[in-house]
């Protein structure tokens, strides 16, 4: 799935329970820290028409951090950094799998070729997950849920008064905020 639908799963997992700014920003992060294995994508395409292009990403995405010991560390940096350690671990652990199930979903090539995830490693490499009925990067299901995450990211930062902007600006965050409730209206105290 494409990043920014990653970060809204995780974003919207960091909105299950009350948390503080920084138990929501690591949940929010461990949905998306996956990814952070593709950054070899840079260098293959500084590298890609030299005489040894490096190829780091196709050799390496899906691969360091799609997998149980990554999530692992990922976990035990929730724990590490929040106040309530244990409920921000759980539900970074649960950002970082549903990266995994919506990469293992909808994450298929433009050629076809499926990035199986190591799920066991660096523990083992026995267990591949793949599925046959993966869809396209492109395909309409990531539009579908793309486009109802961000839907709900604009009800829960009108209703809760955050977004995800609050990751990189609390000034922008305020601003997004006061203009949805400017368009829609303070929520009442009484609204679920």
């Amino acid at each position: 799935m494409n990043p920014v639908t990653h970060l809204l799963v995780g974003w919207t997992v960091a909105n299950a329970t009350t948390l503080t700014p920084r138990e929501r920003a690591l949940v929010t992060v461990a949905g998306i820290v996956p990814d952070v294995d593709g950054f070899g994508m840079v260098t293959d395409l500084l590298t890609r028409n030299s005489e040894h292009p490096l190829e780091l990403w196709g050799r390496f995405h899906h691969v360091l951090a799609h997998n149980l010991g990554f999530g692992l560390g990922v976990g035990v940096a929730a724990f590490a950094l929040s106040r309530r350690r244990w409920v921000a671990a759980s539900l970074a652990l649960l950002s970082f799998h549903l990266h995994l199930a919506g990469d293992l979903v909808g994450a298929r090539g433009p050629d076809g070729d499926q990035w199986p995830i190591p799920y066991l490693s660096p523990f083992s490499q026995d267990w591949q997950l793949t599925w046959t009925g993966q869809w396209a990067l492109n395909a309409w299901p990531n539009f579908v849920i793309t486009g109802a995450l961000l839907l709900l990211a604009f009800y829960l930062a009108w209703r809760r008064a955050f977004s995800p902007l609050e990751l990189v600006s609390s000034r922008a965050d305020r601003a997004f905020v006061k203009t949805l409730r400017d368009r829609f209206g303070a929520p009442q105290e009484n609204e679920g």
